[in-house]
């Protein structure tokens, strides 16, 4: 599904460049789930969000299902972004004055969803993730476990083929952290593919393949 080929990621700065990533090679099938670990700084979101078509590679190839994503502009990049993948991230990035309903409804909208169909899949997230009595609330009335449940709703929307969430549990407490780590295991067993980063070794263990960064590097794969 995926493959990048000596990816980097640097700053150009007065005295040279700074590196955030060095070399990556890595080869992600579909149906996998995939986590990456490291400390802070060894490169894990930068990685993520070059995955994710958020951000470009300095240098090197990225291949998704073998059209050549280094080589794409722009739009066609946000377009191939937008059929296929999901988004989570730790923060919720939610908006604040829409009610869930309409964050739900929100990507919906920027694919032109005709108006019935919007209805129906916001109504089938609102049923699956048991949120149908959340709908006319703002995300300031929810906790952060009802806010990150929203924010997957949201990813899952569309039905991507890839999910990447970015430590989609730091800001929950435990039991939250493991309902939602319980609904992406669902979602990996019905075929979406998930990429997560994690700095929790109990969080990475629900994948099937963990991938250690450092200072840039994958360090090791277990």
């Amino acid at each position: 599904m995926i493959k990048l080929r000596d990816i980097s990621k640097y700053y150009k700065t007065g005295f040279g460049r700074i590196y955030v990533l060095r070399y990556i090679d890595l080869d992600i099938e579909e149906g996998e789930f995939l986590s990456i670990m490291g400390p802070s700084g060894a490169g894990k979101s930068t990685l993520l969000h070059i995955i994710g078509m958020l951000d470009t590679a300095s240098e090197g190839e990225y291949y998704f299902e073998d059209q050549e994503v280094h080589k794409l502009h722009e739009k066609h990049r946000t377009r191939l972004h937008q059929l296929n993948i999901g988004f989570v991230f730790q923060s919720y990035h939610l908006i604040d004055n829409l009610t869930v309903y309409e964050n739900l409804e929100t990507p919906l909208l920027y694919k032109k969803v005709k108006t019935s169909e919007r209805k129906g899949l916001v109504a089938e997230m609102l049923d699956r993730f048991h949120i149908v009595a959340k709908k006319d609330l703002f995300p300031d009335q929810l906790s952060g476990g009802q806010q990150q449940l929203v924010a997957v709703a949201r990813a899952i929307i569309m039905k991507p083929r890839l999910i990447l969430a970015d430590e989609p549990t730091g800001n929950l407490n435990s039991e939250q952290g493991n309902e939602i780590m319980e609904l992406l295991k669902r979602l990996n067993q019905e075929g979406t593919t998930i990429l997560q980063v994690t700095h929790s070794k109990e969080k990475a263990a629900y994948g099937n393949r963990i991938i250690h960064l450092l200072d840039g590097r994958i360090e090791k794969e277990e």
